[in-house]
């Protein structure tokens, strides 16, 4: 389950922030004789920086913290090992002699695997006072359907934390009983007995929504015997994996389909990574465009651009730049033919821009004025897009997010028409597949493959 704890991130970033800090303060009081020039202060700062992006790009991109002691020291060496090689790449781009170069590398290295160290020390300790609160902490679990089952996995994790689970109550003959008999301790009538002799500072209620007389029934014994109670709810079950749960004023909500890319951050970096790449586009390739746009008009009549009407984010439209690749263009607003192999109405250039997908270059300036991305799902025309919503389960799940020039359909060789209804569930399914699993790397990965994989240009006329 994804849960959003943006003051517990933000905490962990201001002790990181502190960490470092003292940590500098260490290194520069034990190499205090050690001179250095303002040029070098400023790449030790910029590369202090960098070590702080590196260490907690992870927490920020996905907006929660790792409990795993283990997992957090293997993250942390791998990110160490990172920032060494960029440090010693960067450092060879900063104006400085060779020996400044060797002073600034050994004490940021310093300065980060100390920081490393430390917090990984304050991680101990606040472990070992975790389970000092919490030692000898008796649990019972209210249900003995799946969420129960799930509730005790989640208990597992936690048992270095000193709790421990004594077993489950059975609550009602409705609930589907997926929990080994021998770890039931009995039912409902059965538990003012049990909680009368045991000793039990816990019970954890997993069961359905809908079974609301049970669950008063366990708030009632446990309010009886001054046992604290936590309810479950198994919104997985409901909703899927794809939500969040978060606030909406001041009362808890669930924001179901939550996707990565709905984060303030991940979002914000992919807009600005979008507008800053469809800048240099732009710039860098305006001599091409100028040649494409002079050999449109020498080759037929017509505009150089053609702006038909495509559906956007929200199902909201839009135009979109395209150089003209046929002599006679469908309707922009309305049209509904779609391009066929060996189209007559296709010029020779304008066959040669299709293949290569040079006639979607104009497109740069969607981006750039923030109806499209770089990458995401394709935009449809209206009625296609109509269609596909009847047709595929799910599809206008694409519309979360902003159509993009390229995309994981594309690069996979689903593009081009989509009639048949193998076309239409493939695209749709990997158009899906892009919007719940993106990330920067991803989008970096389909940019590769849009340029150097063979499958891309599959399917285009």
């Amino acid at each position: 389950m994804a849960i959003i704890r943006p003051k517990r991130i933000l905490t962990h970033l201001a002790t990181d922030i502190l960490t470092l800090l003292l940590c500098s303060v260490i290194i520069f009081y034990v190499f205090k004789e050690v001179k250095i020039s303002k040029l070098e202060w400023k790449a030790l700062l910029a590369f202090l920086l960098l070590w702080f992006v590196i260490e907690n790009w992870l927490i920020i991109s996905n907006e929660r913290l790792n409990p795993r002691f283990r997992k957090s020291v293997s993250s942390h060496f791998k990110a160490y090992a990172v920032f060494i090689g960029m440090t010693i790449l960067l450092s060879l781009f900063f104006p400085i002699r060779s020996s400044g170069r060797v002073r600034i590398i050994g004490l940021v290295v310093g300065i980060a695997m100390l920081d490393m160290f430390i917090s990984h020390l304050l991680i101990s300790i606040s472990g070992w006072f975790k389970v000092t609160l919490h030692a000898g902490k008796q649990i019972v679990i209210a249900g003995i359907g799946a969420s129960a089952r799930k509730a005790a996995s989640q208990l597992s994790l936690r048992n270095r934390d000193g709790y421990e689970l004594k077993g489950f109550i059975h609550c009602s003959q409705q609930e589907e009983g997926v929990i080994d008999g021998n770890r039931v301790l009995g039912d409902l009538e059965d538990m003012n007995e049990y909680l009368e002799t045991n000793l039990v500072d816990e019970i954890v209620i997993a069961l359905p929504g809908h079974f609301t007389k049970e669950i008063r029934n366990v708030l009632s014994v446990a309010d009886y015997h001054g046992i604290r109670t936590k309810y479950i709810l198994d919104y997985k079950e409901m909703f899927g994996s794809q939500y969040v749960i978060t606030k909406f004023g001041r009362i808890n909500a669930v924001s179901v389909r939550h996707l990565p890319i709905d984060g303030r951050i991940a979002s914000i970096f992919k807009s600005a990574f979008d507008r800053v790449f469809a800048a240099t586009i732009l710039v860098t390739m305006l001599p091409l465009f100028l040649i494409i746009g002079l050999m449109i008009k020498i080759e037929s009549r017509g505009p150089v651009f053609y702006c038909p009407v495509r559906i956007g984010r929200g199902g909201k439209p839009f135009r979109v730049f395209k150089f003209r690749s046929m002599r006679a263009n469908d309707d922009s607003n309305k049209g509904v033919l779609s391009t066929v192999q060996n189209d007559p109405r296709i010029t020779r250039l304008g066959a040669f821009l299709r293949k290569y997908s040079l006639d979607e270059l104009p497109q740069f300036f969607n981006v750039l004025i923030g109806n499209m991305s770089v990458v995401g799902p394709r935009p449809h025309r209206r009625f296609l897009d109509r269609e596909l919503q009847q047709s595929v389960s799910g599809y206008m799940i694409r519309h979360y997010v902003n159509p993009g020039i390229t995309g994981w359909a594309q690069v996979n060789g689903w593009r081009g028409p989509s009639v048949t209804p193998q076309q239409k569930k493939m695209r749709t399914e990997h158009d899906l597949f892009y919007v719940e699993n993106w990330s920067f790397w991803f989008d970096i990965r389909i940019i590769f493959y849009t340029v150097f994989s063979k499958k891309t240009h599959t399917g285009a006329f």
